[in-house]
């Protein structure tokens, strides 16, 4: 074997689409080295590398081969090998035929089921040269490619037409066929400062040779904080800070080989527009980065990047800014015309919008919304007027000319068109909260009005759309529904609200006139949130037999549950609660095992041990039940933490199944007494030890 080599593959193409390009990147990448590991092809380091015009991948210190290694076939049993004369047998020569090897060179492997004929061979590993091009073909054929596209005459498909190819091990070219290229080790570079083909000499040099002769920033790393540092450095040129969210960062730096920094200017009457107005134009259309002062409110200016080095970056300046004045005055249009009829006006057009099939329209949706709202603000003493007021409105913003263009909007222009109406502050806030939490681990709502609106608005999609059938599978769900279900349990936990889901999923299914199961619908309804729950709960750091000791009493208010798993988590640090949890499995196998589980205890208990948990057991109901009544559900278990002992003791010495039928009644009478004092909290016989 000769020494590791760096290993460089490059594709050349048309633009690659930049929201998909880090992903591709990353894919690629990791596509190769499973190839790698496959073939048992150690290396040392790898790397991607991805700009608009390529993907690449180098792979430091690859073993020029795979191992050398020795491979054993095992053949027939000795004793059946040899025929009674002490002649190979025809499945022993059968097996050396097979092998291609004499008989004679068949060895024996001993093992405990017996002895076996085996034949071993020496095996040289492949050159990594021969492995590495199907292994590459095969890592872009797998990518995640949503759309392929064919081009000229060619039936090879890819993301977009590709035009070179570059694969080299050490300084030597790995002769193949890619996407019907021929490999090579010419490069192009930049479309305009670098055109022509050049040669990369090794893969340790494609990096430099890609910066000072193709003109390209090949690292995508390298490439995003060369963009973040410019933006940044030319906002401070105007006083300001340039707003740089990571989606567009990416995107950016997805479509620059060659970033270039040009600022540019709008007319300050714009800033009169709601900031999320300007920011979305910005981002959304142009790809720009807003400029905001030291208090996080918007300045007259914009970033953007050109993709070349310009003799006169005047000319992009005054072209972008020219782009983006129209975008700027139809947003002040939509403004000015949406303010002219209150979002009160607009109740009744909703009639005309069709939210789905069987749930009926927007209005239909509306009214779903203010039962629901009034119902969970009862439950919270929460005000039930803000609570009807912000359901009214709720989904009134969808049908202005601003939400209409920039979708990404709702809710947030609902909040400015309601302030702007004199509606109720919080009101306001509600049909922008309404949307929360918009991603995993972002903002729940933060007003009790927008709290109740957006659990009335999740819970109504949810059951609605279970009621018409279309349940999530795999991992498709069009209509959002697990992160629906993950916000509704948010929220109430988060908030502490004293919520019962249970009957939330009830009365929000009995809100729908078309025809459905409905007691199937509740039930693969509230299986579907309290499997949210279990994921919920494990990424806060409860186990898995927790959960299901909590799960297994179906509490009802997800509030409450936390509190539970809270007390079971504490409990499970106790020393006496490893006994107690067996204690309690072997009493649910007894109860389960009894034809009948008396309730009551008849007569007087004859053995001291099963006297003395009677009287303890008794002592802690009544002690835990003013715990139970303020959920102080730790201290509750902390106290049947003390029935250890005398549990121990009455197993150790009562025979619970005893010929006495009276005496066995009162024992499982005293048994049930003691489970379901714990199964108040939760079932801790759930508990692994």
């Amino acid at each position: 074997m000769t020494e590791p080599q760096d290993l460089l593959f490059e594709l050349g193409c048309e633009e690659l689409p930049p929201k998909n390009l880090f992903t591709l990147s990353n894919a690629l990448l990791s596509n190769i080295l499973k190839g790698l590991d496959d073939a048992g092809l150690s290396y040392q380091d790898s790397k991607a590398y991805a700009t608009p015009r390529r993907l690449a991948v180098l792979i430091k210190g690859l073993n020029s081969s795979q191992d050398d290694k020795i491979v054993e076939k095992r053949g027939p049993a000795v004793k059946a090998a040899f025929a009674e004369d002490g002649s190979p047998s025809r499945a022993a020569l059968g097996f050396a035929k097979s092998c291609g090897a004499e008989f004679d060179t068949l060895e024996r492997m001993k093992t405990n089921k017996g002895e076996w004929l085996i034949f071993k061979q020496a095996v040289k590993g492949k050159a990594s040269t021969e492995l590495v091009p199907d292994i590459i073909n095969k890592s872009i054929f797998t990518l995640p490619i949503a759309k392929k596209m064919r081009w000229g005459n060619s039936t090879i498909e890819f993301v977009r037409p590709v035009h070179w190819a570059v694969l080299l091990y050490g300084e030597n070219v790995i002769e193949t066929e890619i996407l019907g290229l021929k490999t090579s080790n010419q490069s192009r570079g930049h479309r305009f400062h670098a055109p022509e083909y050049f040669t990369i000499n090794s893969p340790d040099v494609y990096v430099s040779t890609l910066k000072e002769q193709g003109q390209v920033i090949v690292d995508f790393a390298e490439r995003k904080q060369i963009i973040r540092d410019a933006a940044n450095e030319s906002a401070k040129k105007v006083g300001g800070f340039a707003y740089i969210e990571v989606d567009l960062l990416d995107e950016i730096t997805s479509l620059n080989e060659q970033p270039v920094p040009v600022m540019g200017n709008f007319d300050e009457r714009f800033l009169n527009l709601p900031k999320e107005v300007l920011i979305t134009t910005m981002q959304s259309n142009q790809k720009y980065f807003p400029v905001v002062n030291d208090k996080g409110d918007l300045l007259a200016h914009f970033i953007t990047f050109s993709n070349i080095k310009s003799t006169r970056p005047e000319s992009i300046q005054s072209g972008n800014e020219r782009v983006i004045l129209p975008r700027l005055a139809d947003a002040e249009f939509f403004w000015n015309q949406d303010r002219k009829q209150p979002l009160s006006a607009r109740v009744e057009k909703l009639e005309t919008i069709v939210f789905q099939q069987k749930l009926g329209t927007l209005a239909d949706k509306t009214t779903r919304l203010q039962t629901l709202s009034t119902y969970i603000a009862n439950e919270i003493n929460a005000d039930k007027e803000l609570a009807n007021r912000a359901a009214l409105l709720a989904k009134t913003d969808l049908i202005t000319d601003m939400v209409g263009e920039f979708a990404s909007l709702q809710g947030i222009m609902g909040r400015y068109y309601a302030l702007a109406d004199g509606e109720d502050a919080e009101v306001a806030q509600a049909l922008e909260e309404q949307y929360f939490p918009k991603q995993s681990g972002t903002a729940t709502p933060s007003s009790t009005t927008g709290q109740i609106l957006s659990l009335a608005d999740k819970v109504d999609t949810l059951t609605g759309i279970f009621s018409v059938g279309l349940i999530p599978t795999g991992d498709k769900d069009p209509y959002g529904l697990r992160r629906a279900s993950l916000g509704i349990l948010r929220i109430i936990i988060e908030n502490k609200l004293s919520l019962n889901i249970v009957e939330l999923i009830s009365i929000a299914l009995r809100q729908y006139s078309h025809e459905f199961n409905t007691t199937k619908t509740q039930q693969l309804v509230t299986n579907f949130v309290f499997e949210r729950l279990k994921g919920y709960c494990l990424e806060q750091d409860f186990k898995a037999d927790e959960f299901e000791a909590v799960i297994s009493i179906k509490p009802a208010q997800p509030l409450d549950f936390i509190k539970r798993l809270q007390a079971v988590k504490s409990f499970r640090k106790l020393p006496e609660a490893e006994s107690l949890a067996a204690a309690n499995k072997r009493i649910g196998n007894i109860l389960k095992k009894a034809e009948t589980v008396p309730t009551e205890i008849i007569g007087e208990l004859v053995e001291p041990q099963e006297k003395q948990l009677l009287e303890l057991a008794q002592k802690s109901a009544t002690t835990i039940e003013p715990l139970l009544e303020k959920s102080n559900y730790e201290a509750a278990l902390s106290e049947l933490a003390q029935l250890k002992e005398p549990v121990d003791n009455f197993f150790d010495n009562v025979m619970v199944n005893c010929e006495d039928l009276r005496l066995r009644a009162n024992r499982l009478a005293l048994l049930n007494l003691l489970s379901q004092q714990f199964l108040q909290i939760a079932d801790i016989s759930k508990l692994q030890s």
